[in-house]
């Protein structure tokens, strides 16, 4: 599957879920910096952690920066799916699919 996105794919990453939304994400740890870097192929944005693949620490750091990036609490993010995957999904409570699918556009 390659990396570019499709049309179909970038309307992918965003899904309602009750109170609120789940985003799917790509994640690569053990990055530089905590940043969306764009969209993967499958329809999920990509995102790199600035922290390493152990005891659980990158996916602390994709809620704490999800929750930043929506100017949310860290307990209105949590992850869904995908606890020891790269391909995740994680919850965010109290928005609409229409206001995270802006502000994650804003940044792609």
């Amino acid at each position: 599957m390659g990396k570019a996105a499709t049309s179909v794919g970038a309307q992918a990453f965003v899904h309602p879920a009750k109170g609120g939304v789940c985003v799917k994400l790509r994640v690569s740890p053990g990055a530089k910096c905590t940043a969306i870097k764009g969209l993967y192929g499958n329809g999920a944005v990509r995102l790199s952690a600035a922290a390493p693949p152990v005891e659980g620490r990158a996916n602390a750091e994709v809620e704490r920066y999800m929750a930043r990036l929506f100017g949310l609490s860290r307990s209105e993010v949590a992850l869904v799916k995908g606890a020891s995957n790269r391909d995740k999904l994680v919850s965010v409570r109290g928005l609409r699919p229409d206001e995270v699918r802006t502000r994650l556009s804003a940044l792609l």
